[in-house]
């Protein structure tokens, strides 16, 4: 991810113009370093169900429970009211003229 633009209050980065919210900074390296394993975990169970529902919804819901516990889906991290743009075209948020000035805004 280190090759990808990150927003300069370290909320987000961007891939191919979209916004995709960081995990969240107060979390401990050894709690970051658990939850990352458990969504590649669950990353590799989505894989593996191949179209069978119940695995599958049931491995995409441990892939959303590891990115809500590490911030990165469900209520913010931050604590100043600011609001959440995950997933939106940075062309279209306050992020905008930052991105625009990136010397390679096509990332």
């Amino acid at each position: 991810m280190s090759d990808h633009p990150r927003t300069p209050d370290g909320r987000y980065f961007v891939v191919r113009g979209r916004l995709w919210r960081l995990s969240d900074p107060s979390l401990s390296a050894e709690t970051r370093e658990r939850l990352v394993s458990e969504l590649m975990q669950a990353r590799r169970a989505v894989r593996a169900a191949k179209g069978e529902a119940a695995a599958l919804g049931q491995a995409r819901g441990k892939v959303d429970a590891a990115k809500r516990a590490l911030g990165e889906r469900g209520p913010v991290w931050w604590r100043d009211g600011a609001p959440d743009f995950n997933r939106r075209l940075v062309e279209n948020t306050p992020y905008a003229e930052w991105y625009a000035g990136l010397d390679n805004a096509e990332d």
